[in-house]
């Protein structure tokens, strides 16, 4: 998130209001830092992310641990060192937005644009091994990846065609990192399925006027289709992965389709039975698109307070509240919770 002042498309008759009885339940919370990004390894670890959109943020990166709700800067302190001050060096995280476990290696997506004032250095991915627990690459991107207002948000790792792809929500636009040539280049810049819908958001009676452009995405491996959607926005978008490339903006733009109209989002994520799930922010539920292309509701109320990011482990999807809407210049006393909720069958 940013904070700046078809196939077929669904129609209203496809939509469905049903209520997946299973209530979430806390796995954790942390008080005094917001945080957005959370990914589950394979074997079960915890990983979270916390912005560098205030002063003093306490880590940038952190393992949680369910049973003592202790919160320990991952892999070490050295590499969250510079968040607090935002100190730009290479050998620290800067500004993180997300991190994403995948392969035994967890992927940290850094920003590099502190409190939005400007991207101080190249945006890139810090791939750190899961088994050592060291940074075993650091992936930069080009300068033709990004702009000095990016905000590079959220991704996600195509093992099929060795890429990244990645959102930008201040800039408009898709990110590619190729990892076997190390290339990265922009896709959909400043085109209108990437760029946000409306101005403001009405966040269960609270006006959110902060414009965000593409900010969710989903990978269905399966059948190489990538998803992504605008923060603020109500329209969902897909292109097959075959489709991406940088020779021609003009073809990669021709192969998207509109999916379905849908709630704003910021979490997205797509399960391996085929269901797309999506945050609606303005509802405060965690909704999911069928295979069928049924929008139904996962679940609803209080516990879903600006449901952030995804992931999912042994049939449960795990999601944070960032309680952006809520959140100010001071957030010591606020908490920040990590649920997770049964997925449906």
């Amino acid at each position: 998130m940013t904070f700046k002042k078809s196939a077929a498309i669904l129609t209203s008759a496809l939509l469905s209001t049903s209520v997946y009885a299973n209530e979430p339940q806390q796995v954790a919370q942390v008080k005094g830092t917001q945080i957005t990004g959370i990914s589950v390894s394979h074997d079960g670890e915890i990983f979270i992310s916390a912005p560098n959109w205030r002063d003093g943020v306490k880590f940038a990166v952190a393992e949680v641990n369910t049973e003592t709700n202790e919160v320990t800067p991952y892999p070490d302190n050295k590499y969250n060192r510079c968040v607090a001050d935002s100190l730009v060096k290479d050998d620290c995280f800067l500004a993180v937005q997300s991190v994403i476990a995948h392969n035994k290696k967890l992927y940290v997506l850094d920003t590099r644009n502190p409190k939005f004032k400007t991207v101080e250095d190249a945006p890139r991915v810090f791939v750190i091994n899961l088994q050592t627990n060291h940074v075993e690459s650091v992936l930069t991107l080009s300068k033709e990846a990004y702009h000095a207002d990016s905000y590079i948000n959220d991704l996600r790792i195509d093992d099929k065609t060795q890429r990244i792809y990645m959102t930008d929500s201040n800039h408009p636009g898709l990110v590619v990192y190729n990892l076997k040539t190390n290339d990265s280049y922009r896709v959909l810049n400043e085109h209108k399925t990437t760029t946000a819908e409306v101005e403001t958001l009405d966040i269960a009676g609270t006006p959110f006027e902060n414009v965000i452009h593409t900010d969710g995405i989903a990978l269905d491996r399966v059948n190489d289709t990538l998803y992504f959607h605008t923060l603020s926005g109500y329209s969902l978008y897909a292109i097959n992965t075959k489709d991406i490339n940088n020779t021609s903006s003009q073809k990669t733009a021709d192969a998207v389709w509109e999916v379905a109209q849908t709630g704003a989002p910021d979490g997205m994520i797509y399960a391996d039975n085929g269901n797309l799930f999506l945050a609606n922010l303005e509802k405060r539920t965690i909704d999911y698109l069928t295979p069928a292309q049924e929008l139904r509701t996962l679940v609803s109320g209080e516990k879903v307070n600006w449901a952030d990011t995804f992931s999912i482990y042994n049939n449960d999807l795990y999601y944070t509240n960032s309680k952006i809407q809520d959140a100010g210049a001071d957030v010591s006393q606020m908490h920040f919770e990590i649920f997770k909720v049964a997925l449906p069958q």
